[in-house]
């Protein structure tokens, strides 16, 4: 915006406010925003491409080295290393994410209730969506705090409980699955962990929760967004086939948002209903985090060592603002030396 002199600070305030108030991932929306802006239709697919190709090509690469090598000592110890620092990572997010949105008593309270619910086992739609309209409604009505309760019951009754038992991969499902997930996931890249864990370890049984670790830590390692965590989690699934369809699923969403809301940016960002959605949507979309951190950790911190890794990280990103990058790197090196130190005594 700055050095190229594309767009005003309100153009982009305006594009970023738009990006918020559609589903999917909010950095590359911004980048297909802004070549919708500059170049029409032409500009709108260069720019989301460009913006999601590169770190694609990186996941994938990620994903045919972890199914050819992933079994091997040298990776098992690179992986044991970064699962616990990914932990740490998602605590901060959630931690910085929170400060913002629970600016007050009553969405501090939906937060609650919907780790409560989320833990319980209540489908991620049903409490994202519910929150947002809940959120919506009280603030249309300018209702006392404690109305709260009166819409949070009708949560537990729409929840879908989990899909006991593996059911048979297919790439056609594998599609369907990250095309729902782009088209309803709000908030930061980390929810995408819920819809994964809920989707593809609990309902259809395809991953495992190390596996899922395992395609959180590559796409957290990896530039770009979060989403192509699709690709990794495609891949290890369904080879070529299965990285395309997953890929091809979760970003297709953005596109067509962004070109169906582009001309309604003003009057989206003046809605006083919209924003009170987002609101509940936002916190709705932490619980979740707070819940699949909860879950995931269990798995990732198994014992002393990788517990301490997990509290080095979060001192050094608390503390210390280290990036997450290096230290992702840091934990792989640290795993892979812990390793080796087992094996040889």
């Amino acid at each position: 915006m700055r050095r190229r002199a594309w767009l005003t600070r309100e153009e982009f305030l305006d594009l970023l406010g738009a990006t918020n108030l559609i589903p999917g991932p909010n950095s590359t929306e911004m980048a297909i925003h802004v070549g919708r802006r500059r170049a029409g239709w032409r500009g709108l697919l260069v720019a989301g491409l460009g913006f999601v190709l590169p770190a694609t090509a990186l996941t994938w690469a990620f994903a045919w080295a972890y199914v050819q090598y992933g079994q091997m000592p040298q990776a098992a110890g690179l992986l044991y290393g970064v699962k616990p620092v990914i932990i740490a990572v998602v605590a901060q997010a959630l931690w910085g994410l929170g400060r913002t949105a629970l600016k007050s008593g009553a969405l501090i309270a939906a937060g609650v209730a919907c780790v409560t619910l989320g833990a319980a086992g209540v489908h991620e739609l049903a409490l994202l969506f519910g929150t947002g309209l809940a959120v919506a409604v009280l603030r249309g009505l300018a209702r006392q705090r404690a109305a709260l309760t009166a819409v949070l019951p009708p949560l537990s009754a729409a929840g879908l409980s989990a899909v006991a038992g593996a059911q048979p991969f297919q790439v056609s499902m594998l599609f369907l699955v990250f095309l729902k997930i782009g088209a309803v996931l709000f908030g930061s890249g980390y929810v995408l962990l819920a819809f994964l864990r809920a989707e593809l370890v609990g309902r259809l049984g395809w991953l495992t929760e190390a596996q899922l670790l395992d395609a959180v830590a590559v796409g957290q390692v990896t530039p770009g967004p979060v989403f192509t965590t699709a690709t990794f989690v495609g891949y290890v699934l369904g080879g070529n086939l299965g990285a395309v369809a997953a890929t091809t699923g979760i970003f297709l969403p953005a596109f067509l948002f962004v070109a169906a809301s582009g001309p309604l940016v003003p009057r989206l960002r003046r809605s006083p209903a919209a924003g009170a959605f987002l609101d509940g949507v936002n916190v709705a979309s932490l619980a979740l985090m707070a819940v699949v951190a909860w879950q995931l950790g269990r798995a990732a911190l198994v014992d002393v060592p990788t517990a301490l890794l997990a509290t080095v990280a979060a001192v050094l990103l608390f503390r210390y603002r280290v990036n997450s990058s290096w230290l992702v790197a840091g934990g792989a090196l640290a795993g892979l030396l812990l390793k080796t130190l087992a094996e040889a005594f």
